[in-house]
């Protein structure tokens, strides 16, 4: 055997080690410059890739759109916020609940969905909406009215003239006799209700001492923050305006003689008591009571006139260069002159203006018979003579002339109504509902808002309350036409007017179970 021959299997073992090594190297041999291009390209692809990915698809979530599995597609779809008053309800969803309470949200596709809500102890809630692909449903409104209502007396006076209650919901002024400056402050602010004595004091009012003078005191409204109340004092054939003062009498103002001026009209401008805007001869002016000071003529030919914001001023008249023609229009505090936004050539067409504000855009809503005209913009500045920064926002049609135009409190919402039919818009998602009041009675009342989604009124002596577009109707408890009504603030305690064996009561029912 040759010396070849013993050595071949080390030589083997040593090629074969060489091998390992020389592989190992080119394991750890640094990339070229290509290399590395090419794996920063695919590792940047991928993250790209996989960051689209998730955008988009949290976009597309947060737009509603969600997997349908019955039909296989994507569909955008709608989010809707639950909640009532009081909350904790079981909310259903075309007939599935969604396993959470109110408060909650839940996604839907589009279309027509019927939501209910219940909670032990309380009547069902229902409505059918067609939810409109990638907005946000508000359903957070519905009050819960109780299964049994029963009414409790909380004051009892043997004569009623005259209620009214405070925007803010704290009070009752309640008057008895016409001919007598007393009145009656009951404090809704806590379950046990209070009632105190207020009587104008003599020197306030003319002819107080008077012999054989008939005198007639009638409450007109509230400010809004609910301490002041104009009062209206007619005495031989004669009227004039007091400011009351609930919480201190003695500071009530005679703003008639104080500023030597007849006036037709006062309404409240800020909350301190002492701005007013009133009508003398149809010129609108602004009455300063704390300076004692009248402002020069504002507008002229004014039939009526409502106060917005405190510094907006809505009006109906006449045109004062064409008395034949009819003008609704707005001032603005500050500026030189007032801005017609409609004139009409008659003085027989129903017309009214409504103004409010809704997040930061001004609406304004004119009613020329049927027609209603909704604009949205800005309120025209003191030079614009062309009312440009408004436009046309939406068109709608009453069924017979407009009656009255109301915008919710927080300006969502506007209600229309003729008669007994109505007309409700929603702002926020332009859309239109039609509703007829159901009732024995062929003289409409006027619904006034109890809160910012529901209304009232008395129909066949009864206090019903329901929702902006006339929905979920509830009779309440028997009532007295021609009073308030007023949830307290808290919402517990719904109170009205009612008679009795006695005469009158002040009463309630129990909005809120303990």
């Amino acid at each position: 055997m040759s010396h070849d021959a013993y050595a071949r299997p080390e030589l083997k073992m040593y090629s074969l080690r060489y091998a390992c090594f020389i592989l190992r190297v080119d394991m750890f041999k640094r990339p070229t410059k290509r290399q590395l291009l090419i794996r920063r390209i695919i590792v940047y692809s991928v993250m790209v890739t996989a960051i689209g990915v998730i955008v988009a698809g949290t976009i597309l979530f947060i737009q509603g759109y969600r997997l349908d599995g019955d039909k296989g597609r994507l569909e955008q779809g709608a989010l809707v916020q639950f909640d009532s008053q009081p909350n904790n309800a079981d909310v259903r969803i075309d007939g599935t609940s969604i396993n959470a309470n109110t408060p909650s949200k839940q996604t839907v596709v589009a279309g027509p969905h019927t939501f209910v809500m219940n909670k032990s102890g309380y009547q069902s809630w229902q409505k059918t909406v067609n939810v409109k692909a990638g907005t946000l449903e508000w359903l957070d409104y519905p009050l819960l009215v109780p299964t049994k209502l029963p009414v409790e007396s909380v004051a009892n006076y043997a004569t009623l003239y005259g209620e009214k209650a405070s925007p803010d919901n704290k009070w009752l002024l309640v008057q008895e006799k016409a001919n007598l400056p007393n009145f009656q402050l009951v404090d809704l602010r806590s379950q046990q209700v209070k009632v105190s004595s207020l009587t104008l004091p003599a020197s306030v009012y003319t002819d107080a001492t008077t012999p054989n003078v008939t005198h007639t005191f009638t409450m007109e409204s509230w400010d809004k923050d609910g301490r002041y109340v104009i009062i209206k004092h007619t005495y031989n054939n004669k009227s004039e305006y007091l400011v009351l003062d609930t919480q201190d009498v003695t500071k009530t103002v005679n703003v008639s003689t104080l500023l030597s001026i007849a006036l037709t009209e006062v309404k409240f401008s800020g909350t301190s008591g002492t701005l007013l805007y009133g009508l003398t001869d149809g010129v609108l002016r602004k009455l300063d009571l704390s300076n004692a000071t009248i402002s020069r003529g504002l507008v002229s030919s004014v039939k009526d006139f409502s106060i917005f914001a405190n510094t907006i001023v809505t009006y109906t008249g006449t045109d004062p260069k064409n008395a034949a023609n009819q003008v609704a229009g707005i001032y603005r505090e500050g500026d030189d002159a007032p801005h017609v936004l409609r004139t009409v050539n008659n003085l027989t067409t129903p017309l009214t203006i409504t103004a409010t504000q809704y997040y930061s855009d001004d609406y304004i809503a004119i009613s020329e018979g049927l027609k209603v005209t909704i604009l949205k913009g800005k309120y025209p500045a003191s030079t614009d003579t062309t009312n440009a920064s408004l436009k046309n926002f939406a068109d709608l049609k009453a069924l017979s002339n407009v009656d009255t135009m109301q915008f919710s409190v927080n300006g969502k919402r506007l209600v229309i109504q003729s008669g007994l039919n109505l007309v409700s818009y929603e702002i926020d998602y332009m859309r239109e509902t039609d509703a007829t009041i159901a009732t024995s009675e062929t003289t409409p009342r006027t619904l006034q808002w109890l809160n910012n989604a529901y209304l009232w009124a008395v129909y066949d002596g009864r206090l019903s309350i329901r929702e902006f577009d006339g929905t979920n109707v509830r009779v309440i408890m028997p009532m007295e036409p021609g009073y308030d009504a007023t949830l307290s603030q808290n919402g517990k305690y719904l109170y009205g007017i009612a008679k009795n064996a006695n005469g009158y009561q002040v009463q309630r029912v129990t909005m809120i179970l303990n």
